[in-house]
C-alpha cells in the first residue's frame, strides 16, 4: 500500500508510521495488455509479433512506487480499522479495498473454525502453519468470485519482467505471480495464521503435559505452532516425512478441497414423490460451483470414465473421482445413503417422508458446509425466508373517508387479512385439513412446502383469539412495506398489499421525487429554483399527513428558503392558524430574522431572545398572532415552561444536529413541545453515530425507529461495527420517507445552482465582545467630537479597526478580557462568528469540500490556524505577507494539487487577495468585510476563475447590532452605485459627523448571545 493510504488511516490505530520503513520497488505499468489465464503471462494488445509491436509503438514503462510492506499482523489491525460499508473509502487504492474484504473473510473463517494445523517440508528443515479450510460450497464459490473481482494491481507488486528481445526495447510479455486464487489463498494463510498462533500457545501448555506420548519431532511440531518466530522445525527428513505421512492421512478427506479447488463438486437433488409412491429420491451428480445451475447427472458421469470430458460446453476434470469422492464424504455426514452405494454406478437413493425432513433440516447445511452441493424443490430451498411459509396476507387502506391531511404515524388503517402458504391463500377449513395430515412437509397446489409446528400454533391462536379486529397503524404499514417488520401476532406476514390512497402515500413517502412542487407563492420576496419548489412541496406533502421532515439538503441548497416557501403557502391555504417555532442555534438567529424578512415579510415574526424577552403569564399573549417564533436551542431549556404552554401549529429544528445527544438538555426539551408538525434542518443528518439519526428521528417520529438500546442492538452496532449491508438497507429504507436529502453533485440539481452564490450570514456578538465594543465606543466618541482634521479621520479609521477586531474575537484585539485571562488560545464561546464558522466548516469538511477564509488581520489568521488544526484535526494552510515566496508557491501547489491536502486555507486580504489560482476550493469566507465590494470580490475571484469546475458559495460574515451589520445594510441600499460611495475602502465612513458616526456604531443590545449554547 502506498505511504498516503496508510497515513490517512494510521492517526488513532495501533500501527504508527515510526515503526516501519517505506520501500520502493519497481512496477512495470502496461499500455493496453491481455492476461492469458492458463499462462499467467500479460501481453500487450494488437502485439502477437514483436515486429506489430514496435509498429505500435507498445511499450512496457517500469514505474517506481513508494509504499509500506506490513507484516500479516500489522495488515490485519489495519484491515479491521477501516469500516467497510460504513463511510465513504474512495479515497483508498483499489487494492487496499480488496485486501480488507478479503480480511473480513478471514474473520468469517476464524468463527467457524474453518482452519488445521499443516506442515510443510524443505529438505532437512520444515515449518508448522495454520492453514485455511475451503471446504464448504459457500467458501469455494467465494473464492471464485474473489479471484475474478480481484484488481490487477494486486498480481503487479514485485513482478521479473522478461528480458527483451535481441534488438528491440519492448517486452514481449511480462509473468505475472501466479494465478489469483493462490495469491488469496495465501494471503488468508498469512492472515490466520497469524491469529491463530497466541491461541496455540495455550494448547501447546496444555499438549506438552503428556510429553511421554508424544515424540521429539511431535513436540516441536506443536512449538512451532504456537511459535512467533516462524515455527521453523529443525528434524531429521525421515522424522519429518513420517510426521507430514500422519497428517496427510489425518486429513485425507480433505485434501481434494487443500490441495486442488476444482469447479465442480458432488451434488445431491431432492425430488418429490411421482405418481402413487410416497418416498422421495436424492439423485446424485456433479454441481458447477461458481454455475449452481449447471448439474451433471450421475448416469452421465458414469457413462465417461475419462480424466476430463466436455458437456455442454465446459470441461470436467476427474468427473468419477470427484462424484465417487463427494458420495463417501456424503456417507460418512449421513449414514442412511449407504444402502443407495451398494450399486457399482450410484445415481441416487430413496427417503421417506419423515427421513426427507430430517435431511432437510439437519443434513443439507452440514453437506454445504462440508463442500457438497444440495438442490431443494422450490418451496423448500429457502428456508429462512418468509414466502412459502405459513403466514399472514394483508391488505390495508386508508379509513374510508379519509383521503388525506394528519392521519400520523399512529393512526389505524383499514385491512383485511387471510391465511397463506407457498403463495396459495387458505380458509380455516383448508388450514386445518393440512395439520390432519400431521406431516411437516405439504404439497400445496403442486408445490411442497413446509408446515413449521411453531407457526401451526401461532395460527391457531390466532383463530381462536378472533384478531380479525386487531389493530394495524401507518407505521405498521411502513415497517412491512421496508421489510423491517416480519411477523404480526408471532405468525409472518407473507404478502402485504397497500391499496388507494395508501399505496399512493407509501409511493410517494418511498420516492420523493413524486412528489408535486408547489406554485412559488405570490408573498414570496424572490424565485424559487426547481428543485427548492420541490422541497417546500415535499414539507407540505409531510405536513399534510401529520408525519415529520427532515430537510437534509446540502449546505447552500437554500433550506431556509424552503422553509420561508412552506411557510408562506400555509400562510396563502389559510392553514397558519397557531405560530411556528422556529429553534436555530444561538449564531443565526439573527440571520433567520433577516432572511424571514426578505424572502417572506408577510410574516408576522417574533425573536424570542434576550433579557427584555416575555416570560411566565407574559408570553402567550406576546406570540398571539405572530406566525413564526425564532428562539435559540439553550432557550428551549430554559424557557421550557413558557414554550409547553402554547399550542403550537409546528416546531422547526434549524441545524438539527444540535439535538445529536439525545441526553442533552435541549435535545430532550424540543422532544416535549407538542405540535401538529414537526421539521428538522441539517446539512449532516449523521455526523459520526447512527444514534445522531436516532435522537433527530425520535423528534419528528417518536417510537418510528424503537427505543434508543433497541435501535443500538438492531442497527446502530451491526452496521458500525460489523458492516451489516442487509440492516443498513432495511435502515435506508425505514428513514427514506422522512429525509429528503439533495447533493450539489446531483445533476437534476447542480444545473438550477446560479455559478457564484452569495450568502451573508449573520452571527451575534457574546457577552465579552458586547462589552468591549460598548466600552471602546464610548471612550472613543468623545475623544473623536473634540478632535479635527486629519487626527479625527486617524482616531475614526483606527476606532473602526479595533471594533472589527472585537467582532471576531475579543482576544484579537489584546485586552484584559475574560476571554484571555481563561485562555491563552481561542475560546468559540467569546465569539459569534467562530462558533458560526466552526459548525459550517465541519459541515462542508464531511462533504469533501475545500474552503479560503479570508481576514485583514494576519494576527488573526496566526491565532485562526491552530485553533483550527486542534478543532477539525487537519492541517490548515495559512498564507500572509511574511509567507515567503518559495512557501507561498509550496503551500499553493499543495492545496491545488494534492488530494489528501489541506481542505481549508487562511489567507489575509492583501496578500491572498490577488494573484492566486485555487480553484480546488468551492467556499469562501470572508471573516471580516473589507467594505469594499470590489475588493472582496478579488478576492473571492481566487476561487471563482477560469478552471473552476464546481458552484462557488461564497459566505460574509456580519456581527448584527453593530457596525458591520450597518454598513452592510448601507452597502446593500446603494448596491448600484456601491463602487463611486465606498471605493476608497472605509475612508468614505470618516467624513460623518459625530451624531451620523454615534448611529453608526452604536451596539443593538438585542443582538448579543445572553447564554452558552448546550452541545
Amino acid at each position: 500500500m502506498t505511504e498516503e493510504e496508510l497515513s490517512q488511516w494510521s492517526l488513532g490505530q495501533d500501527i504508527a508510521l515510526s515503526k516501519l520503513s517505506p520501500e520502493t520497488i519497481t512496477e512495470a505499468i502496461p499500455l493496453p495488455t491481455h492476461i492469458d489465464s492458463h499462462t499467467g503471462h500479460l501481453t500487450p494488445i494488437h502485439s502477437a509479433a514483436t515486429e506489430a509491436a514496435e509498429a505500435a509503438d507498445i511499450y512496457l514503462y517500469p514505474w517506481l512506487v513508494t509504499g509500506y510492506r506490513l507484516n500479516p499482523s500489522d495488515a490485519f489491525d489495519l484491515f479491521e480499522s477501516l469500516p467497510l460499508g460504513a463511510i465513504d473509502l474512495d479515497w483508498l487504492g483499489e487494492d487496499v479495498r480488496f485486501w480488507s474484504h478479503v480480511n473480513r473473510w478471514s474473520l468469517d473463517l476464524l468463527a467457524r473454525r474453518k482452519f488445521l494445523p499443516v506442515i510443510s517440508a524443505s529438505d532437512s528443515k520444515a515449518i508448522a502453519q495454520w492453514q485455511p479450510i475451503l471446504d464448504s460450497a459457500t467458501d469455494r464459490a467465494r473464492l471464485l468470485k474473489f479471484a475474478g473481482l480481484m484488481p490487477t494491481v494486486c498480481r503487479m507488486s514485485g513482478l521479473s519482467p522478461l528480458q527483451p528481445q535481441k534488438g528491440s526495447s519492448i517486452f514481449s510479455a511480462l509473468f505475472l505471480p501466479g494465478r489469483a486464487e493462490d495469491l488469496i489463498l495465501g494471503a488468508l494463510g498469512a492472515i490466520i495464521d497469524c491469529q491463530v498462533r497466541p491461541i496455540a500457545q495455550e494448547v501447546e501448555r496444555k499438549a506438552l503435559t503428556n510429553v511421554a506420548i508424544l515424540t521429539p519431532v511431535v513436540r516441536m511440531w506443536l512449538h512451532g505452532l504456537a511459535d512467533d518466530a516462524g515455527g521453523y522445525i529443525e528434524a531429521d527428513t525421515e522424522e519429518i516425512d513420517t510426521l507430514q505421512t500422519s497428517l496427510e492421512n489425518w486429513m485425507f478427506p480433505l485434501q481434494q478441497s487443500l490441495v486442488e479447488q476444482t469447479l465442480f463438486r458432488a451434488s445431491f437433488s431432492l425430488q418429490p414423490p411421482q405418481g402413487k409412491t410416497k418416498d422421495w429420491r436424492l439423485e446424485y451428480g456433479l454441481q458447477a460451483i461458481d454455475d449452481p445451475d449447471f448439474v451433471v447427472e450421475a448416469a452421465t458421469i458414469w457413462e465417461h470414465p475419462v480424466e476430463a470430458f466436455i458437456y455442454r460446453e465446459r470441461t470436467i476434470r476427474y468427473p468419477q473421482e470427484t462424484l465417487l469422492a463427494g458420495l463417501g464424504l456424503a456417507c460418512k455426514l449421513y449414514p442412511l445413503m449407504e444402502k443407495s452405494l451398494s450399486e457399482a454406478s450410484p445415481q441416487g437413493g430413496w427417503l421417506e417422508s419423515g427421513q426427507v425432513y430430517e435431511f432437510i433440516t439437519r443434513v443439507a447445511w452440514r453437506f454445504n458446509d462440508s463442500g457438497l452441493g444440495v438442490i431443494l424443490p422450490p418451496g423448500l430451498s429457502n428456508r429462512e425466508g418468509w414466502a412459502s411459509r405459513l403466514g399472514l396476507r394483508i391488505k390495508a387502506n386508508t379509513p374510508k373517508g379519509k383521503t388525506q391531511g394528519k392521519i400520523g404515524l399512529k393512526s389505524l388503517l383499514n385491512f383485511k387479512w387471510e391465511l397463506a402458504i407457498g403463495g396459495q391463500s387458505l380458509s380455516k377449513a383448508e388450514f386445518d385439513r393440512l395439520v390432519a395430515k400431521n406431516s411437516p412437509l405439504v404439497e400445496v397446489n403442486g408445490e411442497w412446502v413446509e408446515l413449521r409446528e411453531r407457526d401451526i400454533k401461532a395460527a391457531q391462536a390466532f383463530f381462536a383469539s378472533r384478531k380479525e379486529q386487531m389493530n394495524l397503524s401507518l407505521e405498521d404499514a411502513l415497517r412491512l412495506s421496508t421489510g423491517d417488520t416480519q411477523t404480526i401476532e408471532r405468525l409472518p406476514v407473507v404478502d402485504f398489499e397497500a391499496g388507494g390512497k395508501l399505496a399512493d402515500l407509501l409511493t410517494a413517502l418511498t420516492d420523493n421525487r413524486t412528489i408535486d412542487a408547489i406554485a412559488t407563492p405570490p408573498t414570496f420576496k424572490g424565485e424559487l429554483r426547481p428543485y427548492q419548489a420541490r422541497g417546500a412541496g415535499w414539507l407540505n406533502f409531510l405536513q399534510e399527513w401529520g408525519l415529520g421532515a427532515c430537510l437534509a439538503d446540502d449546505m447552500g441548497l437554500g433550506k431556509t428558503i424552503e422553509l420561508i416557501a412552506f411557510l408562506l403557502h400555509l400562510q396563502l391555504q389559510e392553514n397558519l392558524i397557531n405560530p411556528v417555532l422556529l429553534v436555530c442555534p444561538t449564531s443565526v438567529l439573527g440571520n433567520w430574522e433577516r432572511e424571514v424578512k426578505r424572502f417572506g415579510p408577510s410574516l408576522n415574526t417574533l425573536v424570542h431572545h434576550g433579557d427584555k424577552r416575555a416570560k411566565g403569564k407574559a408570553f402567550p399573549p406576546a406570540i398571539k398572532g405572530k406566525n413564526l417564533v425564532i428562539t435559540s436551542y439553550a432557550l428551549t431549556y430554559r424557557d421550557q415552561s413558557e414554550l409547553q404552554s402554547v399550542k403550537w401549529q409546528g416546531v422547526v429544528l434549524d441545524e438539527a444536529q444540535n439535538i445529536k445527544n439525545p441526553e442533552a438538555k435541549q435535545s430532550k426539551t424540543v422532544k416535549t413541545l407538542e405540535a401538529d408538525f414537526k421539521i428538522a434542518l441539517t446539512g449532516t443528518p449523521v455526523e459520526n453515530r447512527l444514534s445522531e439519526l436516532w435522537s433527530i428521528l425520535e423528534f419528528l417520529n417518536p417510537g418510528y425507529l424503537g427505543q434508543r438500546p433497541f435501535f443500538q442492538r438492531r442497527f446502530a452496532i451491526p452496521i458500525e461495527k460489523y458492516g451489516d449491508t442487509e440492516s443498513l438497507q432495511i435502515l435506508r429504507s425505514l428513514v427514506q420517507p422522512f429525509i429528503l436529502r439533495r447533493l450539489k453533485t446531483d445533476k437534476d440539481i447542480i444545473q438550477d445552482l446560479p455559478e457564484k452564490q452569495e450568502n451573508n450570514v449573520f452571527c451575534s456578538l457574546s457577552k465579552e465582545q458586547a462589552s468591549l465594543y460598548q466600552k471602546l465606543v464610548d471612550e472613543s466618541l468623545s475623544e473623536i467630537e473634540s478632535s479635527t482634521g486629519i487626527q479625527r479621520r486617524g482616531m475614526i479609521l483606527g476606532l473602526l479597526v479595533k471594533l472589527k477586531q472585537v467582532c471576531n474575537h475579543p482576544l484579537l484585539l489584546g485586552a484584559k478580557t475574560k476571554a484571555k485571562k481563561e485562555s491563552p488560545t481561542l475560546n468559540p464561546s467569546y465569539s459569534g462568528k467562530l462558533q458560526r464558522l466552526n459548525e459550517m466548516l465541519e459541515e462542508l469538511i464531511s462533504e469533501g469540500d475545500r474552503a479560503l477564509i479570508f481576514t485583514q488581520f494576519a494576527e488573526w489568521g496566526k491565532l485562526l490556524k491552530p485553533y483550527l488544526e486542534a478543532k477539525l484535526n487537519r492541517e490548515i494552510l495559512f498564507l500572509y505577507g511574511g509567507t515567503r515566496k518559495l512557501q507561498r508557491e509550496q503551500m499553493v501547489d499543495r492545496f491545488q494539487q494534492d488530494p489528501q491536502g489541506p481542505p481549508v486555507m487562511i489567507l489575509s486580504l492583501k496578500a491572498g487577495g490577488v494573484g492566486l489560482n485555487l480553484t480546488r476550493a468551492n467556499h469562501v469566507f470572508h471573516f471580516d468585510r473589507w467594505w469594499n465590494p470590489a475588493v472582496e470580490n478579488q478576492a473571492t475571484d481566487r476561487v471563482f476563475r477560469i478552471g473552476q469546475t464546481r458552484n462557488v458559495q461564497v459566505h460574509k460574515f456580519v456581527c448584527t447590532g453593530t457596525l458591520e451589520e450597518k454598513i452592510h445594510d448601507l452597502i446593500e441600499s446603494k448596491q448600484a452605485l456601491a463602487e463611486q460611495v465606498v471605493s476608497s475602502g472605509e475612508d468614505w465612513l470618516t467624513e460623518m459627523d459625530t451624531d451620523q458616526l454615534r448611529n453608526l456604531l452604536i451596539l443593538d443590545r438585542s443582538s448579543i448571545i445572553e447564554e452558552s449554547e448546550e452541545t
